[in-house]
């Protein structure tokens, strides 16, 4: 089967975003970021947030972070793979902090030209980018499970390392191009 709507599942820091790019590539079909749609300026919720997201899903070919759980039913129902990233808690914390101090540092827009919020409010922010991975470190389990309710026969490929990452993609170029 060739892969053509792809969903990416893990926590905040895990790589979804990196590894997602990288699929599409190989995968030779569009990405879309979640986060993209769904903040406006001002880290302001988009109000048409699920129609997008409902328009994505209606394509034939797309990758997308597995995130925001009232869309979750949507994305599992129409994708053709879920990619369950599952790096140790000690390297996803290790890359949210790095990130999110990077970001912050470089005032790098992110979304819609939002930007990270002060690092000082790590300390007053319960839902802190960090303090958020952390919390939900172990919720993607949960989102898998909850995409096989919805999808039964939705193939789910474990990601636990660079080495996973790179056959993963080998195996969607060699699909892409008739490799096998």
């Amino acid at each position: 089967m060739r892969a053509r709507r792809i969903l990416v599942a893990g926590p905040s820091g895990s790589g979804k975003t990196t590894l997602a790019r990288r699929i599409a590539a190989a995968a030779g079909v569009p990405h879309t970021e979640l986060d993209g749609l769904h903040w406006l300026a001002g880290w302001t919720p988009n109000p048409d947030f699920d129609a997008e997201v409902a328009a994505l899903a209606a394509t034939d070919a797309w990758v997308t972070e597995f995130q925001y759980q009232r869309v979750r039913p949507l994305l599992a129902s129409r994708a053709d793979l879920l990619v369950w990233l599952r790096p140790p808690s000690a390297v996803v914390l290790q890359r949210v902090v790095r990130r999110t101090v990077l970001r912050r540092l470089r005032g790098q827009v992110l979304w819609n030209g939002n930007v990270e919020a002060p690092l000082r409010t790590f300390f007053t922010d319960p839902d802190h980018i960090v303090r958020w991975s952390a919390r939900t470190m172990g919720d993607a389990e949960g989102w898998v499970r909850g995409a096989k309710a919805v999808a039964p026969a939705l193939p789910v490929v474990q990601v636990r390392s660079r080495r996973d990452a790179a056959r993963l993609l080998a195996l969607l170029r060699a699909d892409r191009f008739g490799a096998r």
